[in-house]
């Protein structure tokens, strides 16, 4: 686990911990969505230009610098490195001669966006499409319980029916949750425990995550959310963490980390 890249709140001494979450919204005045109406699938010559624009090494899509050997064929720059300068189709050297051609081809190639299956209608200029793809709301995310080793990726909706249903988490709706966690033996943490509550608030998902765990000799506990789509997105909300123990209490307020 690494611990600097998580916002959190943790406390050390608790045996009667109370957290309490609430969660804000602050709608954006910018419009989402795509760029344009979807134009119907591409042409024969259309997928013959996005064939060759396929690295042969990596077969990801090629973008500048695109290179290619005396012989014409091409390869794409992170590829160059790994097979040492050498083409790998004839074994010729590489040197430094980049398919300008191709390149400006590219230019004037329109792609739907790689996640149309998962059911985005978009279309987008060759080299607008990977910036998309990035941010787009169909693409699948990985499951979030880290409690095991889940390897299950989808939209959505699909990841928490997934959650619900195989790592029977808790769904709570509404934007106002309080959690009560009692340990009789705070500074014997043993074997990390983990827990993740899913809300349902404001027509969006989010993840409450608490974990206890050892970190040297100290008992270290810690909360955060996690919010369920696009990092964009993630910033239209906010939240404020309130934990208390022992009398004591901290409150921490920001941004839900980005799935």
């Amino acid at each position: 686990m690494e611990l600097d890249s998580i916002d959190c709140v943790s406390s050390s001494d608790a045996m009667d911990e109370e957290a309490t979450i609430v969660l804000h919204h602050h709608p954006s005045s910018k419009p989402h969505g795509g760029e344009a109406a979807v134009p119907p699938g591409m042409s024969p010559a259309a997928t013959s230009v996005h064939e060759l624009l396929e690295c042969p090494v990596c077969t990801n899509s090629m973008y500048p610098p695109i290179h290619q050997c005396r012989n014409g064929h091409t390869l794409c720059s992170a590829c160059k490195t790994r097979v040492h300068n050498r083409c790998p189709t004839c074994r010729q050297e590489l040197g430094d001669i980049r398919c300008l051609a191709l390149e400006k081809v590219a230019e004037s190639l329109e792609l739907p966006c790689k996640y149309s299956s998962l059911g985005c209608p978009e279309i987008f200029p060759y080299y607008s499409k990977l910036k998309h793809e990035a941010q787009c709301n169909f693409r699948p995310y990985n499951c979030p319980y880290a409690g095991s080793e889940c390897s299950v990726a989808g939209d959505i909706p699909s990841l928490v029916t997934h959650l619900r249903d195989d790592h029977k988490v808790d769904m709570h709706s509404g934007c106002t949750f309080n959690h009560r966690y009692v340990k009789s033996n705070p500074r014997e943490v043993e074997n990390a425990t983990w827990m993740l509550t899913v809300f349902n608030c404001f027509g969006q998902y989010f993840c409450l995550h608490f974990e206890a765990f050892q970190l040297g000799m100290a008992p270290v506990y810690m909360a955060f959310l996690r919010f369920m789509g696009d990092e964009n997105e993630a910033r239209n909300f906010s939240y404020s963490l309130e934990v208390g123990a022992n009398g004591r209490k901290l409150i921490w307020e920001g941004p839900p980390r980005e799935h």
